[in-house]
């Protein structure tokens, strides 16, 4: 029986008037075609796509969360009623009873000044009217039931107090409160790792058994919609390209988008030259991901020695008193010229403040980095500023590490400013036109500002700003973990392109272990501050010693695959 029906829904947004004329974009529904498709009951129905293909435009028209200037169109038929007729208070009534929705960001869903407790006994008091002691008693059984430990001791915690994990099985817990027979999960895993994701879809698999309730599942990654949907819907620029059975979807995909999707993604066990990008394949050509990738000269000269790297942070103990909490432990590797490092394992196990303290924006609390035969853990300020661009660091968010009120000429000009590299402001600007263009982006982007752009695209002049100063090391981290799988693999094209045209050294931070496989030639695992496993990137993912490797391994998603 269909719970859910979606029926040639079309949403645009009014952007103002232009000459007298009211402006619309349209970002569901193009060319009078609308969006359609149907959410059985006890079914979990993925939607994929890129960012801007409608996904969650389409998801959050079904309650109407949306800006006021949105305009819809078409039928959402919920149990029989049309929700596009139903009035505000109505809608009210559905939201969280009936029809509930785990966000992307825990954090910024969550509210930072009430308790856990609190968050989770206002559905239940509001919708089922529960007294204080009765919500109390069932906030804490609904906690106990995502699997949160000491459950009654977190519902006195506030949000920051909780890992990401956590803080994503309390958006389940408040969603799951009032037993609704519609759960929204807007990309509820993409920034965790890949044990925690593990963790948070083989509840949301239990949980829906359970309750027997159905689940819209909004993704890009198809490795998770293998193992969790039921029927995929793929969407592409506002239009559904394609829908079915997940079986079918993934072992014989019809459309040339879809194809595409599934073809970019980063393997496990192959390793190519370079990934597949989505509108190379839908033009006929993705040969490129069939050549094997190149081997590395094992013999290139060691540009970073790091021995013995620890760093500890030292917190508050009683009246007078600290604890010191060792964050990094012992750390050592080589990193050749040339070749990438990639450092894997689960949040809290010291990968980026590793990462971070080899560049002292922490102050190590022991060890050595060797770096042109000097340490830069104890050089002076005014010798560190001058070894300071020959290694750069490239952040997770793009849309945070650039700042918003400069050009992005501006953006790629100041640092050559500050250290001084080029004669003159004119040779300045031809060097970043060039860079921009290198990182394959034309001269129209000099003039304009960060939000102009793609979250890929801003990660691409993050990389540019970084080349500015002509870096021999640079250290990414997790700087591709927020890009789509298409906008994903042209990133790490463009890496590898760089490494060979430059002999660039990479210290690649990730969670993502098939990234990892792609881009790196040695890997390092990392748990508790600790490296507990170090060997070749074919041969660690191939035999892994070390059961916490083993663990972080089997946890990745490796969509859909065919009954033995």
């Amino acid at each position: 029986m269909t719970l859910l029906s979606i029926q040639n829904l079309q949403v645009a947004f009014r952007m103002g008037q232009a000459g007298g004329v009211a402006q619309r974009a349209q970002a569901v529904g193009r060319d009078g075609t609308g969006v359609s498709f149907d959410v059985p009951e006890n079914t979990t129905v993925a939607l994929v796509g890129e960012s801007g293909s409608g996904k969650s435009v389409t998801a959050m028209s079904i309650l109407n969360l949306l800006p006021d200037n949105a305009e819809r169109q078409g039928r959402i038929l919920y149990d029989g009623r049309d929700l596009l007729q139903a009035t505000r208070s109505e809608l009210l009534a559905l939201r969280g009873r009936e029809i509930a929705c785990v966000f992307q960001d825990p954090m910024g869903s969550l509210n930072p000044v009430f308790t856990i407790g609190d968050q989770l006994c206002e559905p239940l008091r509001r919708h089922l009217k529960l007294g204080r002691r009765a919500a109390l008693a069932r906030a804490e059984a609904l906690l106990a039931e995502v699997g949160m430990p000491e459950p009654r001791r977190r519902l006195g915690a506030y949000p920051h107090e909780l890992s990401g994990g956590q803080q994503q099985r309390v958006m389940i817990a408040m969603a799951l409160a009032c037993e609704p027979r519609l759960l929204i999960a807007d990309e509820p895993t993409t920034a965790l790792d890949v044990t925690i994701q593990r963790q948070i879809l083989e509840l949301l698999a239990r949980l829906k058994d359970k309750h027997r309730m159905s689940v819209l599942f909004i993704s890009h990654d198809l490795g998770v919609v293998g193992e969790i949907a039921d029927q995929v819907v793929v969407m592409r620029h506002g239009v559904v390209r394609e829908q079915g059975p997940v079986a079918r979807i993934f072992s014989a995909p019809q459309d040339a988008y879809t194809q595409a999707l599934l073809a970019c993604r980063p393997s496990l066990t192959d390793n190519p030259a370079r990934l597949t990008v989505i509108d190379d394949h839908i033009a006929g050509q993705p040969t490129a991901a069939t050549v094997p990738a190149r081997p590395k000269d094992a013999q290139a000269p060691v540009v970073l020695a790091v021995r013995s790297l620890a760093k500890s942070f030292f917190l508050p103990q009683g009246l007078f008193g600290k604890r010191e909490f060792k964050a990094v432990r012992g750390v050592n590797f080589q990193l050749r010229r040339g070749h990438t490092l990639g450092v894997v394992g689960e949040s809290g196990s010291g990968k980026t403040t590793m990462g971070l303290t080899l560049l002292r924006l922490h102050e190590p609390t022991g060890g050595e980095v060797i770096f042109d035969g000097k340490n830069l853990l104890t050089l002076t300020d005014r010798e560190r500023q001058a070894m300071r661009r020959r290694i750069q660091i490239v952040f997770q968010n793009p849309y945070a590490s650039l700042n918003p009120r400069f050009t992005i000429g501006q953006t790629l000009v100041e640092p050559m400013t500050i250290h001084g590299i080029g004669a003159s402001v004119a040779e300045r600007e031809q060097r970043a036109r060039q860079l921009l263009g290198k990182v394959g982006l034309d001269g129209r982007a000099f003039g304009k500002y960060p939000h102009e752009f793609s979250g890929g695209q801003r990660q691409r002049i993050a990389i540019a700003r970084c080349l500015t100063l002509q870096p021999e090391v640079l250290v990414l981290d997790e700087a591709v973990s927020a890009l789509d799988v298409s906008v994903q693999a042209q990133v790490l094209n463009l890496l590898k392109d760089l490494q060979d045209e430059l002999g660039l050294a990479y210290v690649f931070i990730s969670h993502d272990l098939a990234v990892v496989r792609f881009i790196s030639d040695e890997v390092l695992v990392m748990k508790d501050g600790e490296v507990v496993e170090q060997a070749p990137a074919e041969q660690i993912l191939a035999a892994p010693q070390q059961a916490y490797t083993q663990r972080l391994l089997a946890a990745v998603p490796r969509g859909w695959q065919p009954a033995a």
